[in-house]
């Protein structure tokens, strides 16, 4: 058929659904009330065209801006999305209110037909101007739509196939949407489910983080579902007043919109006082609390999240009594990340796992946290009360390792104790081993280790018996495992094994949140006895390289907070060592726009997203380039400018 014919026959099928009826035609009733709409109201033409519609840079900028933190969440989560349907043809979109595309993450495949369809950051697809669409239809119908193929108004988008969900803010007001799009032909029927799961996820995430000085209860009928996609979060001041609640709260609690619910008391939503949440927010207990729902008594287990800034308050400020002496701190695992997307998410995916029986593998560079992160790990999970052992395998001599791990009977060596050793397992039993640094446990004790993985039983050394144990097994490295397995010094099965769940911890001159980390550290660090930190101190610090990542930085503010006068950290009492370091950076060959303090916040944000775009294209420079829309000598240059080399490449976490 012609492109002449196929036009005149998708305008009368048009007509037809909306002048006629849609009886007997298969058309449902979004996509029949969405061609009326751009018929009757729009004045459109389905045998029309509509050239893509690209906005400015300038007008971008501005949408992005009014976004504000739910653009760096959706990166983040955008980037695992697509890894989901990577290989499909697919492009991830995220669009405003308005319709225009903010954020663009696409199928190398799928580029050409997204830039001729106007699929591109900047791009509008709302109803008015590109008809019936995934983007568009799901802003006006506030709800996830499919528009597959000839659904579009517009007969050119009909190679096209769009799912898309929208996104509320805390208070119910639609802000974004969040599609993927592709070619008609390579259409997935689960598309849609994973587009959805990804919006609510940034609705939850955006949620907490708006509420984040409010009081929040997380709440689901069954306990281990509390932390996780499905939860319900209803925000409550300190007078017991609902603030807001998620999509999950209201249909879970019955009600059919969130005006139902905000201004009620809280003891009208639970059967529970508001004096007993807070205290149970303030005790910071790690298993979920049974409650019921006021009116029907349906039952609920709940977790109580304090306010951030009520951790700061000196105790006769707090909104209950007694209060305890001394603050309750919170729980370690909020500790670890202050709004950097790639921390978030990997606390995100631990939380999802933290009561399974699933090995986790941390990568990372020297000094990021690893050992933190594990222990919060603990902390956190149904082991918190049992032993959290480590084992640091570079610094165990090869020939004791094997007794260290798993103990010897008495007499089994020359020189062994009369009462045996259990050994660093058995004292584990029940709660958690944090293997660190496992690229340098020596082959022959892996063979041990993958055996006890299997098996769940070790045989102390002398001894004929096993013994069963019960642990949760972390590991963490700062080498390459792969490269290890490759020259033979680490094996392949016991890598697999590890790797249940493999996360990467990034190095802390990429952290996105270091202001706030830099700051919480202080805090850590003078306890007791606050100090000021200067913004001209601070802004030193925070664009400092920091090659020994946080270990390093904690260190620096310890001796900073013993040398300060007055409480008060000024710049000339940053360690002499450190900034003899930062002036030797600037005057090497080509540091000058890398050195602490000497670009431009413009500079340093095209330096992120540089970062970004090269590792979201897995440092295919090629794809990289296409994608910004400069040359690869071009994108070569501002690599070489910026200091961006193979060196901030994220490890490879096998995954």
């Amino acid at each position: 058929m012609s492109t002449t014919a196929s036009a005149v026959s998708h305008s009368r099928l048009v007509h037809a659904a909306v002048e006629g009826g849609r009886d007997g035609l298969p058309i449902n009733s979004i996509i029949a009330r969405s061609w009326e709409r751009c018929l009757r109201d729009y004045g459109l033409d389905p045998a029309g065209h509509a050239d893509p519609l690209i906005l400015a840079q300038s007008e971008i900028a501005e949408r992005e801006e009014r976004l504000g933190p739910l653009l760096s969440f959706a990166e983040a989560e955008m980037a695992n999305l697509y890894q989901q349907i990577t290989g499909s043809g697919y492009a991830v979109l995220l669009t405003d209110a308005s319709g225009v595309v903010v954020h663009y993450i696409g199928d190398p495949s799928f580029d050409e037909l997204a830039r001729r369809s106007g699929l591109t950051v900047g791009g509008v697809w709302s109803e008015q101007q590109q008809g019936t669409n995934g983007m568009g239809t799901c802003l006006v119908e506030q709800k996830p739509v499919v528009v597959h193929h000839r659904e579009h108004f517009f007969l050119h988008n009909a190679g096209l196939t769009c799912s898309a969900a929208p996104i509320f803010d805390p208070h119910g007001a639609l802000i974004a949407v969040l599609d993927a799009s592709g070619s008609s032909k390579l259409a997935q029927q689960h598309t849609m489910v994973l587009v959805n799961m990804a919006a609510q996820l940034l609705e939850n995430r955006l949620f907490l983080h708006t509420l984040s000085d409010q009081y929040v209860i997380r709440f689901h009928s069954r306990p281990e579902f509390v932390h996780t996609l499905g939860e319900g979060t209803v925000a409550f001041d300190a007078d017991g007043r609902v603030l807001a609640a998620n999509r999950s709260a209201l249909f879970q609690l019955g009600y059919e919109n969130a005006k139902e619910l905000v201004g009620r008391r809280i003891e009208e939503v639970f059967n529970v006082s508001v004096g007993a949440l807070l205290q149970r927010a303030w005790t910071n207990a790690a298993h979920p609390l049974p409650i019921r729902e006021y009116r029907e008594g349906r039952r609920f287990f709940a977790l109580v999240r304090q306010p951030e800034r009520a951790v700061r308050r000196e105790a006769r400020s707090a909104p209950f009594a007694p209060v305890p002496a001394a603050r309750a701190p919170r729980p370690l695992i909020e500790q670890l990340e202050f709004g950097d997307p790639r921390m978030a998410e990997n606390v995100r995916r631990v939380r999802r796992v933290l009561d399974r029986d699933i090995p986790i593998l941390l990568f990372g560079e020297t000094g990021t946290g690893k050992g933190r992160f594990a222990q919060a790990i603990h902390q956190a999970s149904d082991r918190a009360d049992k032993p959290f052992v480590v084992i640091n395998c570079a610094a165990i001599p090869e020939t004791l390792v094997e007794s260290e791990l798993f103990g010897y009977r008495a007499g089994a060596f020359t020189g062994a104790s009369r009462e045996g050793r259990r050994g660093k397992v058995l004292q584990a039993n029940g709660g958690t081993l944090f293997f660190d640094e496992i690229g340098d446990m020596p082959l022959a004790l892996q063979t041990r280790l993958l055996r006890l993985l299997e098996e769940k039983e070790v045989v102390p050394l002398g001894a004929e018996t096993t013994i069963p144990v019960d642990v949760r097994v972390i590991s963490a490295t700062h080498q390459d495992l792969h490269a290890l397995m490759r020259q033979g010094a680490f094996r392949m099965d016991l890598y697999y094994r590890l790797q249940g769940l493999a996360l990467t911890l990034p190095p802390l001159r990429e952290r996105a949140d270091r202001r706030r980390l830099i700051l919480h550290l202080v805090e850590e660090e003078s306890a007791g006895d606050p100090v000021t930190l200067s913004e001209e101190a601070l802004r030193w610090l925070e664009s400092y390289r920091w090659p020994g990542n946080i270990r390093q930085l904690r260190a620096a503010l310890r001796t900073m907070i013993a040398l300060c006068e007055d409480r008060y950290v000024r710049l000339s009492d940053i360690p002499a060592e450190l900034r003899r370091e930062a002036a030797l950076a600037a005057e090497s060959p080509g540091a000058a726009e890398t050195a602490p303090g000497a670009g431009s916040p413009l500079e340093e944000a095209e330096r992120e997203a540089l970062v970004r775009v090269i590792e979201l294209n897995r440092w295919n420079i090629s794809l990289a380039a296409k994608q910004l829309n400069v040359s690869r000598n071009t994108l070569y240059r501002k690599m070489k400018r910026y200091g961006i080399g193979r060196g901030h490449e994220p490890w490879d976490a096998g995954a």
